[in-house]
């Protein structure tokens, strides 16, 4: 059974188009927001707001990725056959600049992007084929190897009108909200990683040199391909050096890191090889992923304890 969404797009569940906003699932793993400000009224908007860009866009949509983190994601194929990903996100800070991002780097190290709509927060990505995930790749160096000329790629200046956050001025918020958020955590490290992540900060914030647009959130999860074709996702973009985005990378395969037999040992391998092949200062890329690893760690949402011990293991390299 079929039929077309009043204003010309389609969307599927299970193989059955339905015709109504109201009838677009929304997937479980989007629950969580029900408890973040905001998250309850756009949960109960987004059917409306998926058949809005689905019908302006024309798009035949399948059933949303149940595990999306902040954002309704789908496979879609637009009116003359093309694959490609509809995304919808919640409209938060990090993700504001997705879309500015993605235009800049143009399909240079990331998915295109097609179309895009403010009002709905919603965008028309290229579909990756193949899209398997980078952390497919089972040999760490060989994946980290994967990860660098795909940053290598993605790394460019932004114009002085670009709308991007700073990590100066970010590193400046983290140094002062840090504190009360490892405090309201009832203070779950001891307090001389709070003080070296502070003193990061201050440090680095202040004396980055050349600015690029970071994409912050580098993983292995949001690297997708096979072989020589590999492009970035899901960016949280601001504007800083490079060195910065090595951050979430440092921290990546965070189950194999952790429980293997000598993880100081494998975090500084990591380091090492990522900093020399980027060109990177190792020690700033080493302060960075001390300062990320507890600001993503010590979140209001709740503690993210893997990401304490990696900034555990950073602070012994």
């Amino acid at each position: 059974m079929e039929a077309d969404h009043p204003r010309g797009g389609k969307v599927a569940r299970d193989g059955v188009l339905l015709m109504s906003g109201e009838a677009v699932p929304v997937p479980d793993g989007l629950n969580w927001l029900t408890g973040v400000v905001g998250g309850s009224a756009w949960l109960s908007e987004l059917p409306r707001l998926v058949a809005g860009c689905v019908g302006d866009w024309r798009l035949t949509v399948e059933t949303p990725i149940q595990h999306t983190g902040v954002s309704w994601v789908a496979y879609a194929e637009l009116p003359d056959g093309t694959p490609a990903v509809l995304k919808l996100g919640f409209p938060d800070e990090e993700s504001e600049h997705e879309a500015n991002a993605l235009e800049l780097w143009a399909g240079r190290g990331a998915v295109r992007l097609y179309a895009y709509d403010g009002a709905r927060h919603g965008m028309l990505l290229e579909r990756c084929v193949p899209g398997a995930q980078l952390w497919k790749v089972p040999h760490d160096d060989a994946a980290n190897h994967i990860a660098a000329s795909v940053l290598r790629r993605l790394w460019r200046p932004a114009s002085a009108a670009a709308p991007f956050r700073s990590l100066a001025d970010l590193a400046e918020r983290w140094a002062d909200e840090l504190p009360v958020r490892y405090g309201r955590h009832g203070r779950p490290f001891p307090r001389r990683l709070l003080d070296e992540a502070i003193s990061w900060c201050a440090e680095l914030g202040g004396s980055q040199a050349e600015l690029v647009v970071c994409h912050q959130d580098f993983h292995g999860g949001n690297v997708l391909g096979e072989g020589d074709g590999w492009l970035a996702i899901d960016p949280k973009p601001l504007l800083g050096e490079r060195a910065f985005d090595l951050a979430s990378l440092l921290r990546d395969r965070r189950d194999q890191l952790l429980s293997g037999p000598t993880p100081t040992r494998a975090m500084r391998r990591r380091l090492d090889l990522l900093s020399s092949e980027l060109g990177v200062e190792r020690e700033r890329a080493r302060g960075w992923g001390i300062v990320h690893a507890l600001a993503w760690g010590l979140a209001d949402e709740g503690l993210y304890a893997p990401n304490i011990a990696c900034a555990e293991l950073l602070a012994e390299c």
